[in-house]
């Protein structure tokens, strides 16, 4: 016989762990090792899985189908088993219990496809498994039989019809557990002990089932009395699901119970008003304030629908631990707010040095056509176990509507559960019948529990309807009519959940009446009072961002930016001394480290990272944090940062600025997986709870932030305007025209502009290394925090001419504008180049090449905000000079456009301003490497004034 190594080609204890699950339920291995086993020699099997499991298992086959072998019997392990009255009584028992075994452990894997967990179909199993007798090889004259229960918390043996009950009641009632596919044994173990161990039910006590009521009948009551006193406005009501209500307060009771002190919370817009007030206690007069909207110029040109806003406030929970609760704003973009939850509860932790997830508890409610068929969920999921993005698991609540809109599950998912996208990282699902708040109650405790143990997500399907439509202005009758034939049939839940605690005595009808008029009279009273109350404003100026502004650039005081000549030399010396023992790479050691050396001392001037290092150096010096992520960012795409070293025999890793931090902890620099949104999203939300420190996200290329637009138009450049939150996020997007394609040439430059007001966010295309470290540093010492975008640079990370000296570091400061460095007096120019970016090193080459002494150039290094006396100030002096704008970009793309109009709001018409750029274009660039360099030798023609126009389209004109 085979070696058994040669035999199966992989690893034995693998083979023995398939072999034994194929003996337990041949279906339950994958058809190749099915095949494979069923071919197998029973020596071969016996050598995995040892004779005893052989003998039994081929006794089970042969009993189930009526085969008992007598004394003679050829098969002599068989033989041995059943040739006896004792033997065949044994052999029996043996099929009793490897049945029962079979049913255990399909009503653990299958039993959430038949529990009653659809309030549409109550009482209807739902699925295709089935557990019938016959399956199992047993019949009804079985089920007195007793049998071994294995790991059930039953007594050792009992009556097959106790063990099939106590599983029904555990696994096909009012939850459907989803566990089985939990890969880690502890977890799935310490979830099946806690699900059988309690049948998978709660016991209340008549006060907590009392205060259930309560909670619910909040929730139930304002819906309705918004219905009756504003009908028709939006208020995407949570009846059908009202049940959420009470599983929030659960949740944070039982989070303050072990220890979280803070919860963040995100949500999209349907039940978002019932939980501000009955769990963020906003005053009811605001809400009613809101929904009368007759102040027409409170509210002129910002702020946002009642539906999207957040909230936060103090609760003390019944155990006496107080707990923060945090309700992020939240745009019509569903599931985008996930991300922002994630990264600001990854900034508190930091905090806190709430290093393991104890203290702060992310919690996600989701819709069940959004939590499948957006993908920036997947994004946020597989950031889960991440280093630079874990923050101890995130508990799901999916509010399932069993639609989208109007649309079906069959049309918006191709799965059997809207969850099954959790299975992605094999956590826990417990599918919820809605109606029934003991079953609420109980997986909100267990969710809250297996979190705070594990560390990991959860999920809970709270499967339940929408009473209305979409909105409340919506006909959902057009396209769902059976569905709601069902819907307008049903009590409410805080009905059904009455009339159950008055028939088993836990209530009386006085008390129900008592809680109901309580709820009306102080609805009553806050409606009347808020005839006389002001609208209610938003503000998040507190708290940490107490020291912090927005509002106008201008109106900020100037900082200074400069650093002590000692301090840039001390950090360059200690971020080029490797650990002792440590094995820099041989290129990366002359090309990198020393060449830093050398800057220190004077014999070559500073490079871009150089400058980008420095100022996050003298930062971290200063005790500010610094967190960076980005796809590759530790090295740096274009090999230029290096913030983290590998040896190159040990692997280990060795980051630079760990040396000059003021305490341990400061700098983090994260490869992040490959994703846009999640991580803008994530670094976003980091930023909106560290105002104090420095946020960068940086994209691979400039173009890749297509990826995250949402979080572009929907939080950073209008999250001030709309809610008053402030972030002092930095996106790093690598923009210019190098010849590398329509895909790496652009950040969409023209996007951001078009975008910029009311001083909303600032954009930079700077030129030289003392430009990105004063503008690093300016973002964080001076206290307006404004998103920077930074069109950062690719070929002049090493271009010969993008240099700058250690003094402009020392004395100087960052300039919106930069002058003509020809030194050339105004009065001799008669050309003006005005420019951003890359493009001002070609312009400067080529007017040395033709010896064009009487053109001056001017780069734009801050185009947003840019002062109306920043700009006269940089051309009154050229008032006698032809004015030209020059750009890389397409004429429709780009500073243009943006430029024309701010130099037209500025110069008014006494001067005429030229475009000299590519031709317009649906496409950033060419994907021809000679084709660019046609193009940029056109572009300096033009420039230049050697050419007007070409046969390709391009023009140097536009005036205005």
């Amino acid at each position: 016989m085979k070696d058994l190594q040669q035999l199966t080609g992989i690893n034995s204890a693998m083979a023995a762990t398939y072999a034994e699950r194929f003996i337990l339920d041949p279906d339950d291995v994958p058809e190749g090792w099915k095949a494979f086993f069923s071919g197998m020699e029973r020596e071969q099997l016996a050598e995995l899985v040892g004779w005893e499991l052989v003998a039994a298992w081929e006794a089970r086959q042969q009993v189930r189908q009526g085969h008992i072998p007598t004394n003679g019997a050829s098969n002599g392990h068989a033989a041995a088993a059943l040739g006896s009255d004792e033997g065949w009584r044994q052999a029996e028992q043996l099929r009793i219990d490897w049945a029962v075994r079979e049913l255990i452990e399909v009503y653990r894997r299958h039993g959430h496809r038949h529990a009653d967990i659809n309030p549409l179909l109550s009482g209807q199993r739902n699925g295709q498994v089935h557990f019938d007798l016959e399956r199992f090889g047993l019949s009804t004259s079985d089920l007195d039989r007793l049998a071994y229960t294995g790991d059930l918390p039953l007594p050792e043996r009992a009556p097959v019809r106790e063990v099939i009950a106590a599983l029904e009641a555990t696994y096909c009632n009012r939850i459907g557990f989803e566990v089985y596919h939990v890969e880690s044994d502890e977890e799935r173990q310490w979830l099946l002990n806690a699900i059988e161990t309690t049948s998978g039910q709660v016991q209340l006590s008549p006060e907590e089932e009392r205060l259930l009521l309560e909670k619910v009948s909040s929730a139930s009551l304002l819906e309705e009395f918004l219905h009756r006193k504003f009908l028709g406005a939006k208020r995407f009501s949570v009846e059908g699901a009202e049940s959420l209500i009470p599983m929030l307060h659960i949740m944070v009771e039982a989070s303050g119970r072990l220890g979280v002190r803070e919860i963040v919370l995100g949500m999209a817009h349907r039940g978002r008003l019932n939980v501000m007030i009955n769990l963020f206690d906003k005053k009811l007069e605001d809400l009613f304030t809101i929904f009368k909207d007759d102040d027409a110029e409170v509210l002129l040109g910002r702020g946002d629908v009642k539906y999207h806003l957040g909230r936060s406030t103090d609760v003390v929970t019944r155990s006496g631990n107080p707990v923060h609760l945090s309700l992020c704003f939240n745009p019509s973009h569903l599931e985008f707010v996930d991300p922002v939850v994630l990264g600001r509860v990854r900034a508190k932790q930091e905090r806190f040095g709430d290093e393991t997830g104890d203290q702060c508890l992310p919690l996600l409610i989701h819709g069940d056509a959004a939590v499948i068929g957006q993908g920036v969920v997947a994004e946020t999921l597989n950031m889960s176990q991440l280093r630079g993005y874990k923050v101890g698991g995130t508990v799901h609540i999916v509010a399932n509507n069993q639609i989208g809109f109007t649309t079906d599950p069959s049309d918006s998912r191709s799965t059997r559960y809207c969850t099954d996208i959790a299975k992605m990282l094999e956590v826990p699902v417990l599918h919820v019948n809605a109606e029934d708040l003991d079953a609420v109650t109980y997986a909100a405790e267990l969710a809250i529990a297996y979190r705070q143990r594990f560390k990991r997500d959860i999920f809970i399907d709270l499967i339940s309807y929408r009473r209305h439509g979409h909105n409340e202005g919506d006909e959902p009758r057009f396209t769902q009519p059976r569905m709601y034939n069902v819907i307008d049939d049903k009590k409410t839940i805080r009905e059904m959940y009455r009339d159950r605690l008055i028939a088993k005595g836990s209530l009386t009808a006085e008390q129900d009446e008592a809680i109901v008029s309580a709820w009306t009279n102080k609805m009553e009273q806050s409606l009347e009072a808020s005839a006389d109350n002001a609208h209610p404003t938003v503000s998040a100026g507190g708290g940490l961002w107490s020291d912090y502004k927005g509002g106008l650039d201008d109106k900020v005081e100037k900082v200074a930016t400069g650093v002590d000549r000692e301090r840039l030399l001390t950090i360059l010396d200690k971020v080029t001394t490797p650990p002792e023992g440590f094995n820099v790479h041989s290129k990366l050691q002359r090309l990198f480290l020393n060449a830093r050396k050398k800057m220190a001392d004077g014999d070559q001037p500073l490079d871009w990272a150089t400058g980008e290092m420095l100022a996050f150096g003298t930062l971290l010096g200063e005790g500010v944090s610094i967190r960076m992520s980005g796809q590759d960012s530790q090295r740096g795409t274009f090999s230029q940062r290096h913030a983290v070293i590998t040896d190159t025999q040990s692997g280990e890793k060795w980051t630079p600025l760990d040396a000059v931090s003021a305490s341990p902890g400061l700098f983090q620099v994260w490869n992040s997986p490959l994703s846009e949104a999640g991580v803008v999203g994530f670094e976003y939300g980091y930023s909106l709870d560290t105002p104090d420190g420095l946020t960068i996200w940086e994209a691979q290329f400039g173009d890749f932030v297509n990826g995250a637009q949402v979080f572009l138009d929907q939080f950073i450049t209008s999250g001030e305007d709309k809610w008053d939150r402030l972030s002092g996020l930095v996106l790093m997007l690598p923009h210019g025209f190098e010849g590398q394609g329509p895909e790496h040439s652009s950040a969409r430059m023209e996007r951001f502009l078009m975008q910029c007001s009311e001083d909303n966010i600032q954009v930079c295309n700077l030129t030289t290394p003392a430009q990105i470290f004063h503008v690093l540093r300016r973002q964080v010492l001076r206290p307006l925090r404004k998103p920077l975008i930074v069109m950062s640079p690719k070929s002049l990370l090493r271009h010969k001419m993008a240099v700058s000296d250690l003094n402009e570091l020392v004395n100087g400061s960052f300039q919106r504008i930069i002058p003509d460095q020809s030194g050339v007096a105004p009065a001799e120019i008669n050309r003006v180049l005005m420019c951003s970016g890359r493009i001002y090193y070609d312009l400067v080459a080529e007017r040395d090449e033709r010896g064009m002494s009487d053109v001056a150039i001017i780069r734009f290094e801050q185009l947003y905000p840019l002062s109306a006396s920043d700009i006269r100030e940089a051309l009154e002096p050229y008032s006698h000079a032809s004015l030209h704008w020059v750009q890389d970009e397409p004429w429709n793309m780009g500073a243009w456009l943006y430029m024309q109009a701010r130099l037209r709001e500025t110069l008014g018409r006494t001067q005429l301003i030229r475009r000299v750029s590519r031709a317009g274009s649906a496409s950033p660039a060419t994907g021809s490497r000679a084709s660019h360099n046609l193009e940029q030798k056109l572009l300096m023609d033009m420039a230049f004034g050697k050419l007007e126009h070409d046969r390709y389209g391009a023009m140097a004109d536009g005036a205005i």
